[in-house]
């Protein structure tokens, strides 16, 4: 991992995080706001212009890729680099997590 790309991504947004975790297995954007509402029970929306932004900076940079065209939604997979960043990201979220425990 380059540095950019730890530097854009590490620590990831809320937004980057959920569209990483949704494509551990390929799919479309309205799926991923789908999968990330019914993953937050609804506290978390992912507005389109957010959403179809970050999946084009995230295609750009290297972190998903487009895979095909299905009913006129863009399928999109994680690629080897998105899934290192997502580990990364969810190892720190670990972390928080055990210190948060240890101190109360």
């Amino acid at each position: 991992m380059d540095a950019h790309t730890r530097k854009v991504y590490v620590p990831m947004t809320e937004t980057g995080f959920y569209i990483l975790f949704c494509l551990q297995k390929p799919n479309h954007g309205y799926g991923i706001v789908q999968m990330t509402e019914r993953l937050t029970d609804g506290e978390i929306r992912l507005a389109p212009g957010t959403m179809y932004g970050s999946l084009s900076k995230m295609e750009k940079d290297g972190l998903i890729r487009f895979v095909s065209e299905e009913d006129k939604r863009k399928i999109y997979e994680m690629t080897e680099l998105g899934n290192e960043v997502l580990q990364l990201e969810l190892k720190r979220i670990q972390r928080l997590y055990r210190t948060s425990q240890e101190v109360f």
